[in-house]
């Protein structure tokens, strides 16, 4: 066997796909989407066959490792822009309690069991179910927790923090979701002088009444 190609190629697909990732973004591993790590477990399988059969030219490796990169970073450019495509690639948060109510019909949609739902509680610090307002599954599998807030009047309804607008375009899926329309939401932003809807990057609602609203960078 010839230790010093074996070495060799080890460092070329080294660096090759330390730049390959690099080049794909930044992303922690508890939050890759399920697309981000099937492309992950083929690069690092490409990789280690090139290194094992060095019979075989690095290029039938390199050259699969670079179009599964391409057409990943194609697609995260084209899901910016496209809500539809970027949920079908990544997924959707899912809402399992929902007002301190445990959402049983969602639990058992996701394949989600109640061991699951106490792990993750207890991971995010929580002893007792009660004390949880929201837990939102995320796509990456990680368990997203809103306790209660014990020290509002008898007036505070509690709200999942959803965004109402994300990149300059309404989320209307999330206004059913709080009993509102597009109507309303216009009219909201008007009264706070924001006219064109395209111009917010990011609203969602702070409270009953309060918005939280960023607008897009001008440049």
């Amino acid at each position: 066997m010839d230790y010093m190609t074996i070495m060799l190629r080890t460092i070329f697909i080294y660096f090759i796909i330390l730049f390959v990732l690099r080049f794909m973004g930044k992303r922690e591993i508890g939050q890759l989407s399920v697309l981000d790590f099937v492309v992950s477990i083929m690069i690092a399988e490409l990789a280690v066959v090139s290194i094992e059969n060095i019979e075989v030219p690095m290029m039938y490796s390199i050259i699969p490792i670079v179009i599964l990169s391409t057409i990943q970073i194609m697609l995260a450019l084209i899901s910016l822009k496209n809500n539809h495509l970027r949920k079908l690639i990544d997924g959707k948060p899912s809402v399992l309690i929902n007002e301190g109510k445990i959402d049983e019909g969602e639990m058992r949609k996701q394949r989600y069991n109640f061991d699951d739902l106490l792990v993750q509680l207890r991971q995010n610090k929580i002893s007792k179910l009660s004390d949880v307002e929201f837990a939102i599954l995320e796509p990456s599998g990680k368990l997203s927790v809103i306790e209660k807030r014990e020290d509002e009047g008898d007036d505070y309804t509690p709200r999942l923090p959803l965004p109402l607008i994300l990149d300059g375009k309404i989320q209307y899926e999330h206004l059913e979701q709080i009993n509102q329309t597009q109507l309303w939401l216009r009219q909201q932003m008007r009264k706070l002088g924001y006219k064109e809807i395209k111009k917010i990057s990011y609203c969602a609602l702070k409270d009953r009444d309060t918005f939280f609203v960023d607008l897009k960078d001008e440049r």
